[in-house]
């Protein structure tokens, strides 16, 4: 056998071709080192917790990263995952069965918990190079309303003795940490059996003046709708229902409602009153007039928010509050959209705002930065001129230092 290579085009020898570089040994042998103890995903969330991230993104093929402020940054280590290292994070948070579930369905949700420090909601996936982990931090101390600096109108709204409450708004909007720091009110002030359906827990909170029962969907449940419909048989005064999927949900959301229920659920929509219309389209169109009646009937309050960076590093819910009094009511009903806006925006003494006031607010106030503010406003046009007219003294320090002149010129 030769080592030449002939052709009508090519004649060589492949003893001529420079050899390949020789390997680095210390690269192989830190490579080696990484299989055998990587670092464990738990070091990864007390890491993030201390650079008070919100989530975690652990993929096959890529380095850990972390979304702070919104942002995402690259972990510290910079050391990409492979294939062994995933297998390890598995290990490390499943259990077989979930192991095994995860295998057949390619999607896991679950929760895990850091006894004294943490908790974590976490969802497994698959993706195109592997394997992936996005986990959500919690605080195991479920926030209050005063601390989280949210209208005090929540206390009031929360306090209703029957009827639907909306919780709207993105994905990572902090409607979870909203409903958990209601409930805490409930919690601490009244007597009453609280219910909730959530898929995972995420806060947990113990027994205080009220009964507090938690229940997760794949471990103390099978579907929402049949923890809902168990739960009507539980003798409860308060239900939390962590996502309102479908239509059968939504049907016994609605009975709850109006056999003397208070019923906190949640929905994925921008504003208050894109809320209610998304109930009704969940019905056939020739059922949407009486369903609308019912939801209408049913409403107490939508809270629809989005959560933004503060100046001082943590972050804030801005929130478009929606109070279902008879004048609103009518309004809705008739499909007066434009009319239901206005009613929020001059009704603020009875609790109601609409998501400029609220952005103006925290804008003249320093909370949040001018252009954050601008990045997320559904009006940008009405947000410059609430800045330019509010009625904030021109020599506010927050107002004169941030520079609002340059983007509110008169």
């Amino acid at each position: 056998m030769t080592d030449e290579i002939t052709s009508p085009m090519v004649n060589f020898k492949l003893s001529n071709l420079p050899l390949p570089p020789p390997p680095n040994k210390a690269l192989l042998e830190r490579i080696g080192q990484i299989h055998k103890n990587p670092i464990s995903l738990e070091k990864i969330v007390r890491d993030a917790y201390k650079q008070k991230a919100s989530d975690i993104h652990i993929r096959v093929g890529e380095i850990p990263r972390l979304r702070i402020r919104g942002e995402m940054v690259s972990y510290q280590s910079e050391e990409i995952v492979t294939p062994q290292i995933f297998e390890a994070y598995l290990s490390e948070i499943l259990t077989q069965s979930q192991r095994q579930k995860f295998a057949e369905t390619k999607e896991l949700d679950t929760a895990i918990f850091y006894p004294g420090f943490l908790r974590c909601r976490v969802n497994c996936f698959e993706t195109l190079t592997g394997g992936a982990i996005v986990l959500r931090l919690v605080t195991l101390e479920v926030p209050s309303i005063d601390s989280l600096g949210l209208p005090s109108i929540l206390k009031e709204i929360i306090h209703k003795k029957q009827g639907l409450i909306l919780v709207t708004g993105a994905t990572g909007a902090g409607k979870s940490t909203t409903q958990a720091a209601m409930i805490r009110h409930l919690n601490e002030t009244t007597r009453k059996h609280i219910i909730t359906i959530e898929d995972p827990i995420e806060y947990i909170h113990s027994s205080k003046k009220s009964l507090i029962s938690q229940r997760e969907v794949g471990l103390h449940t099978q579907e929402f709708h049949q923890a809902l419909r168990s739960a009507l048989r539980e003798d409860p005064d308060v239900i939390l229902i962590g996502e309102m999927r479908d239509r059968i949900t939504v049907d016994t959301v609605i009975k709850a409602a109006q056999t003397g229920h208070l019923v906190i659920g949640t929905l994925h929509t921008k504003n208050a009153i894109a809320a209610i219309n998304r109930l009704v389209n969940v019905y056939n169109p020739d059922e949407q007039s009486a369903a609308k009646v019912q939801i209408l009937d049913s409403l107490v309050a939508v809270i629809a928010q989005i959560l933004l960076p503060t100046t001082d590093g943590n972050s804030t819910a801005a929130m478009e509050i929606l109070i279902n009094t008879p004048a609103m009511q009518d309004y809705l009903l008739k499909g007066e959209e434009i009319e239901a806006l206005q009613l929020m925006e001059n009704s603020t003494n009875e609790g109601m705002q609409i998501m400029n006031q609220a952005l103006c607010k925290l804008m003249l106030s320093g909370q949040i930065t001018i252009e954050d503010a601008l990045s997320c406003s559904p009006d940008i046009g009405d947000l410059r001129r609430r800045a330019r007219n509010d009625g904030i003294n021109p020599s506010h320090s927050s107002r004169r230092n941030l520079g609002y002149s340059d983007f509110f010129p008169k």
